[in-house]
């Protein structure tokens, strides 16, 4: 857990992480692991928010697969403490669309925890958009022909995610890494999870490779395909990790790593979940009926 540097006038939201994989051992060594990167990224979100924001970050490494050197495990439902009301999922390179077993029971929890905790706000970047948009129902595929989609990438916002981040922006870039993709929304059609009093689940940005580029639900669901806490070093590795897995072409690879160093909107993509975790999102339902 790391707990954070605070004031006593300070505000704080505790924020239990799932890690669903481990970042390149130079990373882990730089950085430190996936749910320790989303705790210094949202620490800056919350210095940033005003007033400031204290943010309290529990980890849980979820991958069993003993074979591949992971020892993780999913908890169960009764593990995870009432005062925590905030959950995100990291990106893995594992896929959000098998059967692998602990991902199965990574579905079960994020399931028991919808249907029993309604005061949870659920938000996860690409694996962990990709999960949760499976929980609900909706169709998480290969994207035709394998293609990727990789470093710097520039997407196009909805009125909803021009509200969401507060900006009158047409665009936000965010780094991407990945080559499966949500291909559909999720709608009481689609899972008994949701209801026809449900809020919509609505898209908030869209590229030509992706059109789903992440979800929001008000007081529920915030999602990101792209990856909110990567620079321009983790792209490359990310990049050469994949490459050496046969995942990624060379030519693919390098194209990516081209584009790396480029300035992304990872820290307004955190300051908008933070608000979505404490609530602060009430107004986009609203303003938008408005517009």
């Amino acid at each position: 857990m790391s707990p954070g540097n605070s004031s006593p006038s300070e505000s704080k939201i505790k924020i239990l992480v799932l890690e669903t994989d481990e970042p390149h051992p130079e990373t882990r060594d730089r950085k430190g692991s996936f749910g320790e990167i989303f705790h210094t990224l949202f620490s800056k979100a919350g210095d940033a928010h005003s007033p400031p924001l204290r943010v309290e970050t529990n980890m849980r490494y979820v991958v069993d697969d003993p074979e591949k050197g992971n020892h993780g495990s999913v908890p169960h439902f009764s593990e995870i403490d009432t005062s925590i009301s905030a959950i995100i999922i990291t990106g893995s390179m594992y896929d959000a669309h098998g059967d692998i077993p602990w991902v199965l029971k990574l579905l079960e929890l994020l399931k028991s925890l919808w249907r029993e905790r309604k005061d949870m706000k659920f938000s996860g970047v690409c694996f962990g958009h990709q999960i949760l948009s499976r929980m609900l129902g909706a169709t998480v595929e290969t994207t035709r022909g394998g293609k990727w989609e990789l470093a710097h990438t520039e997407m196009h916002l909805t009125p909803t995610g021009q509200k969401l981040f507060k900006t009158s922006q047409s665009t936000l870039s965010l780094h991407q890494m990945h080559q499966d993709q949500v291909t559909s929304i999720p709608s009481p059609q689609t899972s008994d999870l949701l209801t026809e009093n449900d809020e919509e689940v609505e898209v908030w940005a869209s590229t030509i490779h992706t059109p789903v580029q992440g979800l929001y639900m008000r007081e529920r669901l915030f999602t990101s395909q792209g990856h909110l806490g990567f620079d321009e070093a983790m792209v490359q590795r990310q990049i050469e990790m994949r490459v050496d897995a046969g995942g990624i072409t060379d030519t693919d690879g390098e194209k990516g790593k081209e584009t790396a160093h480029l300035k992304h909107d990872g820290i307004i993509v955190a300051g908008a979940i933070l608000r979505f975790f404490r609530c602060e999102d009430l107004h986009v339902k609203q303003v938008k009926g408005l517009s």
